[in-house]
């Protein structure tokens, strides 16, 4: 059936006797070893086929085509499968493409133009261009079973391909490889400052050169010895870099600049710290340019003294040192919770009157204050500021404590703190303690005592150091101590003051307005108290034993500090929030009034215990 198939396409041909002879050929799915014996025929070579191609063909042809391209073809089909032709004579064999750089193919060549469709080899010299940086640019134009190598002494390719490629490759080459044929020019300088000059040369040179290709390249060199500018580059770009340095090359009259900078907003040690630490990291070609900087407290400005260009470079750098600062404005409240006060004050509004003496337990406290409920119908009567909520509760459930007798407040500080700068508050007193005694004698007195003593503070330091992150958001470093007399001297052989100490040191990320309670301080303390019968008491000796007695209750005080800080970013801002305040207090005083009625009219607690509750109240504070 082959035979019958071949036969028949072969009939079908139809020769025009010329050089060049022209066939219709059209098939489809014939064997591609039917193929190869169709186109030895046709084109009447000699084909061995050493290896066998499996597969099958297809071709179709709308007009006739030449003989010898049938052999284009041919080899195109090999291809496809892995395989190609190669000539040895008058004979062609058919290999596999990896291996046909080593079956003795034609070398063209140099310079010669290639065409035909068997593979051959050629060298292609390149002039302007490393060899290796060309080979790895035109790399994906050979075919997939090409052979390129390169000999870097001759700066030379050697590529194995198909003759249509290698031209292709060839052209490509051509437009990329810049013969590069450099100049060496050199200008002396007469009046300019040769590093200088240099320096600026080597700035402009990058705006108009390209620096990666290799054919802009421009080097700039100075040489002492003569005073002289060297230029290296091609012939255009040489004239223009000659060009530049006549016109630059002047007599300048610029001299160093002297410029104070009055600081508004920071302390010129501080500044002029920053900027002797910049200016000593700086690398400078000439040590003459370096800028000298200075200061005068006086009028807490900053003197420099430089070339106005490096001048230029400090006034920036001044300017964003010098930019206002953030301020936080903490308002502080200091209370004092009494354990046993708030503990009858929770018998009778039923909470956990022990555990509201903590910073957890005032909490607690206020974010359950009367009930949520409660909470949210105070909230509907009037407009709170937004997100503000839970700070007017807090406050309701403070002033509540406060108005019940269970705490009171020590102190209510404000202080403005600059951002990243420590501020403290302390609310106390100054105590003295002796430190020893003298003794002496004289012809009036034989005996003389002279005791001296040291002042100390005792109360309540409060530090604070603010990190602000954002407009809304800071970082509060807090250290608390609070120190306490627990004896002045009289209950002890000593006859000098027992103080104690205790403190917290503490970080706090907080919002705008947000609220931190501080706990953990304690003071302990005896409280005495005498009770008699009114007449029979006062009665002397016999009343004190008979008809009054005396009690001594250890009282236990919670000492709680309040912080809410308040990001300011711009001064002018400060006498707003002021104001804001105001108008947050006057709220805060109207959520109180509507809650406590609010609670009053839930009637939470029976009368009875209401009674009974208020009645230990009353008594415990009486004792107090």
């Amino acid at each position: 059936m082959k035979f019958v198939r071949v036969l028949f396409l072969t009939l079908c041909l139809v020769l025009v006797v010329s050089a060049r002879e022209q066939v219709n050929v059209n098939f489809s799915n014939l064997e591609i070893d039917d193929f190869i014996k169709l186109v030895s025929k046709i084109t009447n070579k000699n084909i061995l086929i050493n290896n066998k191609v499996s597969g099958t063909v297809d071709f179709v042809s709308s007009t006739a085509v030449y003989d010898d391209e049938l052999m284009g073809i041919l080899i195109s089909v090999l291809e496809s499968k892995g395989f190609t032709l190669v000539q040895n004579g008058s004979l062609y064999e058919i290999v596999r493409s990896a291996d046909a750089a080593q079956s003795n193919l034609k070398v063209a060549s140099q310079g010669k133009s290639l065409d035909g469709s068997l593979m051959v080899t050629q060298a292609i010299v390149i002039n302007g261009e490393n060899v290796d940086v060309i080979a790895a640019k035109i790399r994906y134009l050979i075919s997939k079973t090409a052979k390129l190598m390169t000999m870097k002494e001759s700066n030379t390719l050697l590529i194995t391909d198909y003759p249509k490629n290698i031209e292709t490759i060839k052209k490509v080459i051509q437009d990329i490889d810049t013969n590069i044929q450099a100049t060496v020019k050199i200008v002396p300088i007469k009046f300019a400052e040769g590093k200088k000059l240099q320096a600026k040369l080597a700035d402009i040179s990058k705006s108009l050169f390209n620096e990666q290709v290799a054919a802009d390249a421009v080097k700039i060199i100075l040489d002492d010895n003569t005073n002289s500018i060297i230029i290296v580059a091609n012939k255009e770009n040489s004239k223009v870099v000659e060009a530049l340095v006549k016109k630059l090359d002047v007599e300048s009259n610029i001299t160093n600049s002297v410029q104070i900078f009055n600081l508004k907003n920071s302390d010129a040690k501080a500044v002029l710290a920053s900027l002797t630490e910049i200016i000593s990291k700086q690398v400078y070609p000439d040590p003459t340019l370096k800028p000298n900087v200075s200061m005068s407290e006086e009028i807490n400005a900053i003197i420099v003294v430089g070339e106005p260009e490096a001048v230029k470079g400090i006034k920036y750098i001044i300017d964003e040192l010098d930019m206002e600062k953030y301020q936080v404005y903490v308002q502080a409240r200091v209370i004092e919770i009494n354990k046993n006060n708030t503990e009858a004050l929770g018998v009778k509004w039923g909470f956990d009157g022990a555990l509201v003496s903590s910073s957890g337990g005032l909490y607690s406290l206020s974010s359950n204050f009367g009930g949520a409920s409660i909470s949210k119908a105070a909230s509907t009567l009037i407009t709170l500021p937004k997100n503000l909520d839970s700070g007017f509760a807090l406050g309701a459930a403070i002033d509540f404590l406060q108005t019940n007798g269970a705490s009171k407040s020590l102190s209510n500080p404000s202080i403005l703190c600059v951002n990243n700068k420590e501020s403290s508050i302390y609310v106390g007193k100054t105590i003295s303690i002796a430190t020893g005694s003298i003794s002496s004698t004289n012809a009036i007195s034989s005996v003389g005592l002279t005791n001296s003593f040291k002042r100390e503070e005792v109360g309540l330091t409060l530090k604070i150091k603010p990190r602000v992150s954002s407009v809304d958001k800071v970082t509060l470093d807090v250290e608390t101590k609070l120190e306490n007399i627990l004896d002045d001297g009289k209950n002890n052989t000593t006859g000098q003051p027992i103080t104690s100490k205790q403190e917290v040191k503490t970080q706090a990320i907080l919002r705008h307005g947000e609220s931190i309670i501080i706990g953990g301080l304690v003071k302990n303390y005896d409280v005495t108290s005498e009770s008699k019968l009114p007449i029979l008491g006062s009665i002397p000796l016999l009343g004190e034993y008979l008809f009054s007695s005396t009690s001594t209750t250890n009282e236990k005080d919670n000492l709680i500090v309040i912080l809410t800080p308040f990001v300011i970013d711009k001064s002018e801002k400060l006498s707003q929030l002021q104001q804001d305040l105001g108008v947050l207090a006057n709220l805060q005083k109207e959520y109180n009034d509507k809650i406590f009625k609010i609670i009053e009219e839930k009637g939470k607690i029976k009368t009875s215990d209401t009674q009974n509750s208020t009645s230990q109240v009353n008594t415990i504070s009486g004792d107090k």
